[in-house]
C-alpha cells in the first residue's frame, strides 16, 4: 500500500504553495478532515468539489494510497471525464475531455513543473503516489490559476505539516509479480517498492516538518508485436510488408524525495519551503526479430488465404531475417524547489510572494545491434510461414535463430551500406547496429506577487490580484552514431557473439519464431566489439534546438458570495493577460560537397528567430447552491495551451528528388512563430449532494476551438534556402514543398459527464459499507483545421469514456473492483529512432481489484495495514491498426498481462 499519505490520519487536503490552485474561497481548505479509509477520502473528494467555486475533481490521499500505483496516473484516470494511455504496461500521461495530454498542464502545489517529455505534459510516472497528499483538476479556469491549461489544469499538493494534528511515523512496503514471466534472459518478473514518512511540529506548533521517501525496482514484461505495415499485392489484395517484433523487458527504478519546512512565528504569517526530487530511471532490453517480408527481397509463395481483400496466411521464400538484441534507456532527474510567504492580516489584507525553481536533465538512450546468418548477400535465407489474426501475426521457420553458430553479428541487410564519418572512420557493408542518445535539458523559474482585499458587508467578497514571471528553456542534442564491427575491415565479416558475452536464448513462443540469440549490446561497444561512427548527415544537426520561452502574466479577479431568496450565489470573474516572448533555435543542413576522405561535408545555417503576443483571458465562475444540497454551476471561459515545444524549434531539414534534370526539394521544419491552441469554452453543471458522503452530477460542456495546430505543406522559394548544388547538370526546382506546423482554423468539441458517488446506506442502512463510485463521459468532436478539409480527431480524442468502482469497507476489511473503459483513439508510441508517433488504437477495458484489511484502534496490531491487489485483471492488449485501413490490419499488438502486488504498511 503507498502508505506514507494513506496513514497520515488527521492531515487536511490543504490549500497550499501558492495557494491559488484551490478553490478560491473555500474555507474547507483550513478544515481538519480526518481521513481513514476509502469512504472517508471519497467524503473528502466530495467536500472539495460541493464547496469550489470552480467545476473541479479531486482524489485524496486516501484513494491514492489505497491503490499502490506506478505512479499517480492511474488513480487520477478514475476520475470523471479523464482517462490514460499505457505506455509499457504502465499508465504515465492523461487526458482530459477528449483531450490529448499535450492540452493540459500539471502544477506541484500551484507551481509548473518541466517535464520528461519532448513537450510540456508532465509524466506521472516520475511522482510516487506516496508523496502526494491531494489532486485536484480543474476543468474550468479561474483568472488567479496560473498555469492552466486548455482542457483542464492538474495540481498535485503535497503536506503541509503545520496542519497535521499530530506526530506521523509511516512506513511500508509491497512486493509485486508480473504473470508474464521472465520474457528476457536475466530479466526479473517480480520487484518491491519501499517508502516511508515523518510528519512533525515543534516550538509550540510554529514550525512545522515533512520528510517523504520512495523507492521503487520493479520489472514490466511486453509481448509486443509490430507490423511494418500492410502492401499492395498485384491482386488487389494487402499482405504484412515486414514485422518488428520483441521481447520486451523493464527495469523501472525510482528513488523520490519530498520535504517541507512550514515556519508560522505569528497566526498571519506562513513561509513555507518545498523540495522533491525524483531520479527516474526506465531500461529496456529487448529482443526479437526483424522480418523483411513483401517489402524486403522476400517472395510471397502462391497458394496463400485471402479474406475478404486481406492475405491472412501464406508464406515467404527467401527471407532474411534481422535478429535484433537492442537497448532502450531513459534516465532523468527532476529538481523542484519552492518557497512562498503567505500574509493574512487581520485588516482585511492578504499578500503572498512566492519564488519556485523547476529543472529536468533526461538522457535517452536507444541502441540496436543486429544479427543474423551473414552480411548482405551472404548468408542462409529462410521460409517463412504467417497468419494474420486480430492478435497480430503469427510466424513458422526453418532456421534456428538460437544457434550461435549460425546467428553472428553481422548487417544482415546490409543497411546503410558504406558510411565514413568526418574523423575518417568508417564502415563497410552495412551497419551492424544504430546508436542514438537524445540529451534533454528543461529549466523553468517563476516568480509571483498576490495582493487581496476582503470586503464586509456586501456581495463582493473579496478581490485579488497578481503578477506571474516564468523563464523556461528547454534544449535537445542528440548524440547518433552507426555500429560497425571493429574485425569487419573488408564488407564483408561477420563475427560470432564472444563466448563472454552470451546470454543463453530468449523464447520468441508468442511469435512463433522459437529462441533467438541473447547478449548486451551495451557490452560489446564498451569492449570495442563494436565501433561508434559519427552520423555526419544533415538530418542529425537539424533535431537539435533550444527554446527560451518568457511570459508575463498579470491577473485580477473579484470573488462573490451573496444570497439570492433562499440560495447562495458564489463564484469568481476576472481577467488574465499573458504577454508572451518565444525564441527558438536550431539549424538548418546544407552539403557543401565530399571531404578529401570520403566523407560527406555537412555544414550548418543556424536559424534564431523571436516572436512575442498577447493573450487576454477573461473567466466566469458561478455556482448556485439551494438549502436542499443541490448545485448549478455555470462557466465561460477564454482557454488556451501552447503549442508543443519540438513544434516550435526553429529547424529545416529539406532533401532532393531527381526527376530528370530537375531536383524537386522537399522538406521539414519546426514554426518558432507558433501561436498557442485557443478556445472560448462554456460549461454548465448539475449537482444533487447526499449530505456530505454521495452525490451525482450531469456536466455539459461545450468548447470552440478558435486556433488548432496541425502540419500543411507550404510552397516557398527555393531561393530562400542555403542548398546545395545537385551536380552532375541536375538544376534546383524554383520552389520547394516544406512540411511546417501552422495554426488553423480548429472546431468545436462538445460533451456530457455522469458522475456519481454512491454510498449505499444513504438510502439503505443496513447496507452499510457498501458504495459505487463513477461516471460516464461522451464527447463529440468536429475539428476541420483547415478550410474544406474532412473532419479529423484530435489526438487522445475518445469518444466515450467510462470508470466504476465498486467497494465494501468495514469493521477493518476493505474490498475493491474497478473498471475503467475508453473507446478507440489517436495514441502516441515510440516509433524509429525514439521519436513519437501518431497511430489509432482499439478501446481498452481495464480491471483492477483489492482486497485488504486495516487492524483497528485497540487491537495489537493497531496501525498496520495488509492488502493483496491485482492490476489488468482481464489482460487487456493495447492494440493500433493500420491508419484508414482494415482494422484487421494490426500494427501493434502489445500484451503487459496481469500483476500482483502484496504489501503492508504501518503508523505510529
Amino acid at each position: 500500500m503507498a502508505i506514507a499519505i494513506a496513514l497520515v490520519a488527521g492531515i487536511p487536503a490543504a490549500a497550499q504553495g501558492q495557494d491559488t490552485a484551490a478553490a478560491d474561497d473555500a474555507d474547507t481548505a483550513n478544515q481538519v478532515i480526518i481521513v481513514t479509509g476509502f469512504r472517508a477520502s471519497l467524503e473528502n473528494a466530495i467536500n472539495e468539489k460541493k464547496q469550489a467555486q470552480q467545476i473541479v475533481e479531486s482524489v485524496s490521499a486516501e484513494d491514492i494510497g489505497k491503490l499502490p500505483d506506478a505512479s499517480i496516473a492511474e488513480s487520477i484516470a478514475r476520475l470523471p471525464g479523464l482517462t490514460s494511455q499505457r505506455v509499457s504496461g504502465r499508465s504515465n500521461a492523461i487526458a482530459i475531455r477528449g483531450f490529448a495530454p499535450d492540452f493540459s498542464t500539471t502544477l506541484l502545489n500551484g507551481r509548473e513543473q518541466t517535464s520528461t517529455g519532448d513537450n510540456r505534459a508532465v509524466e506521472y510516472d516520475q511522482y510516487p503516489s506516496e508523496v502526494i497528499s491531494q489532486v485536484n483538476v480543474y476543468k474550468t479556469p479561474m483568472a488567479s490559476l496560473v498555469g492552466q491549461g486548455l482542457s483542464g489544469t492538474v495540481d498535485m499538493r503535497t503536506i503541509r505539516p503545520l496542519e497535521a494534528g499530530k506526530r506521523v511515523v509511516s512506513f511500508g512496503a509491497r512486493g509485486s509479480y508480473t504473470d508474464l514471466g521472465k520474457l528476457n534472459t536475466g530479466s526479473d518478473d517480480m520487484g518491491y517498492r519501499v517508502n516511508g514518512m515523518y510528519v512533525d511540529k515543534f516550538a509550540n506548533d510554529t514550525i512545522g516538518v515533512a520528510l517523504g521517501a520512495s523507492y521503487t525496482d520493479e520489472p514490466y514484461q511486453i509481448e509486443e508485436f509490430n507490423a511494418w505495415g500492410y502492401a499492395d499485392t498485384p491482386d488487389g489484395n494487402k499482405v504484412i510488408g515486414g514485422s518488428k517484433s520483441y521481447n520486451t523487458s523493464t527495469k523501472l527504478k525510482r528513488l523520490g524525495l519530498n520535504g517541507t519546512l512550514q515556519w508560522r512565528p505569528d497566526p498571519r504569517f506562513t513561509s513555507t519551503i518545498d523540495a522533491f526530487y525524483s531520479n527516474f530511471k526506465d531500461d529496456q532490453i529487448k529482443r526479437g526479430i526483424e522480418l523483411p517480408l513483401y517489402w524486403g527481397n522476400a517472395t510471397l509463395n502462391p497458394g496463400y488465404t485471402v479474406e475478404d481483400g486481406l492475405i491472412t496466411s501464406g508464406s515467404f521464400d527467401d527471407v532474411k531475417g534481422v535478429l535484433r538484441n537492442d537497448v532502450f534507456q531513459r534516465h532523468a532527474k527532476l529538481y523542484s524547489f519552492g518557497w512562498n510567504n503567505k500574509w493574512e492580516g487581520d485588516d482585511g489584507w492578504d499578500a503572498m510572494f512566492d519564488a519556485s525553481y523547476s529543472k529536468t536533465d533526461r538522457n535517452e538512450l536507444s541502441i540496436e545491434s543486429y544479427s543474423g546468418t551473414g552480411r548482405g548477400s551472404l548468408g542462409a535465407t529462410d521460409t517463412i510461414g504467417f497468419s494474420s489474426k486480430s492478435s497480430g501475426t503469427g510466424f513458422t521457420h526453418g532456421l534456428d535463430y538460437g544457434d550461435y553458430d549460425l546467428i553472428q553479428l553481422t548487417s544482415p541487410q546490409g543497411w546503410g551500406g558504406t558510411q565514413i564519418a568526418q574523423d575518417g572512420t568508417r564502415i563497410l557493408g552495412g551497419q551492424d547496429g544504430y546508436y542514438n542518445n537524445r540529451i534533454v535539458k528543461d529549466e523553468l523559474w517563476q516568480f509571483r506577487v498576490e495582493v487581496q482585499k476582503h470586503i464586509e458587508n456586501g456581495w463582493l467578497d473579496s478581490i485579488r490580484t497578481g503578477l506571474n514571471y516564468n523563464n523556461r528553456t528547454k534544449s535537445l542534442v542528440p548524440e547518433e552514431y552507426f555500429l560497425g564491427l571493429a574485425a569487419n575491415t573488408d564488407g564483408l565479416t561477420s563475427v560470432p557473439v564472444p563466448e563472454a558475452y552470451r546470454l543463453g536464448t530468449t523464447d520468441l513462443k508468442y511469435l512463433g519464431l522459437g529462441p533467438v540469440i541473447s547478449y548486451n549490446p551495451i557490452d560489446l561497444i564498451n569492449d570495442g566489439i563494436y565501433n561508434l561512427v559519427a552520423n555526419p548527415y544533415g538530418d542529425v544537426v537539424v533535431k537539435s534546438y533550444s527554446i527560451r520561452e518568457r511570459i508575463m502574466t498579470g491577473y485580477v479577479q473579484a470573488n462573490f458570495d451573496a444570497d439570492i431568496g433562499s440560495a447562495n450565489l458564489t463564484g469568481n470573474i476576472g481577467v488574465q493577460a499573458n504577454w508572451t516572448d518565444q525564441n527558438s533555435k536550431g539549424a538548418t543542413a546544407v552539403l557543401l560537397g565530399t571531404n578529401p576522405n570520403g566523407s560527406p561535408n555537412v555544414g550548418s545555417l543556424v536559424r534564431n528567430e523571436s516572436t512575442d503576443y498577447l493573450d487576454v483571458l477573461p473567466s466566469l465562475n458561478l455556482s448556485l447552491r439551494f438549502p436542499s444540497d443541490f448545485v448549478v454551476r455555470f462557466a465561460a471561459s477564454r482557454e488556451i495551451i501552447r503549442p508543443r515545444l519540438d513544434d516550435m524549434r526553429a529547424s529545416l531539414s529539406t532533401s532532393y528528388t531527381i526527376t530528370g534534370d530537375v531536383a524537386q526539394v522537399t522538406g521539414e521544419s519546426g514554426n518558432p512563430d507558433l501561436r498557442p491552441w485557443r478556445a472560448n469554452a462554456l460549461d454548465l453543471t448539475f449537482e444533487k449532494y447526499f449530505g456530505g458522503k454521495g452525490y451525482i452530477s450531469a456536466q455539459f460542456y461545450w468548447k470552440d476551438l478558435k486556433s488548432y495546430v496541425y502540419k500543411q505543406d507550404i510552397t516557398i522559394p527555393t531561393s530562400l534556402l542555403a542548398l546545395a548544388d545537385p551536380g552532375d547538370g541536375v538544376s534546383l526546382s524554383p520552389t520547394a514543398q516544406i512540411l511546417v506546423p501552422i495554426n488553423g482554423q480548429g472546431g468545436k468539441l462538445y460533451g456530457v459527464e455522469v458522475a456519481t458517488t454512491l454510498p449505499f446506506d444513504t438510502f439503505v442502512p443496513a447496507l452499510e459499507g457498501f458504495g459505487v463510485t463513477g461516471s460516464v463521459a461522451y464527447t463529440k468532436t468536429k475539428i476541420q483545421p483547415e478550410p474544406g478539409a474532412p473532419s479529423s480527431d484530435l489526438p487522445g480524442y475518445s469518444k466515450w469514456v467510462a470508470n466504476g468502482t465498486a467497494y465494501f469497507e468495514k469493521g477493518g476489511f476493505n474490498l475493491r473492483g474497478s473498471v475503467r473503459y475508453r473507446s478507440t483513439f489517436i495514441g502516441e508510441v515510440s516509433g524509429f529512432a525514439a521519436n513519437r508517433v501518431r497511430r489509432r488504437a482499439a478501446s481498452e477495458l481495464i480491471v483492477d481489484g483489492q482486497i485488504g484489511y486495516d487492524f483497528r484502534e485497540g487491537s495489537a496490531l493497531e496501525g498496520l495495514s495488509l492488502y493483496l491487489q491485482g492490476q489488468n485483471l482481464t489482460d487487456e492488449p493495447f492494440i493500433t491498426t493500420n491508419p484508414g485501413g482494415d482494422s484487421r490490419q494490426i500494427i501493434d499488438y502489445q500484451r503487459y498481462g496481469r500483476r500482483f502486488l502484496a504489501g503492508f504498511s504501518y503508523k505510529f
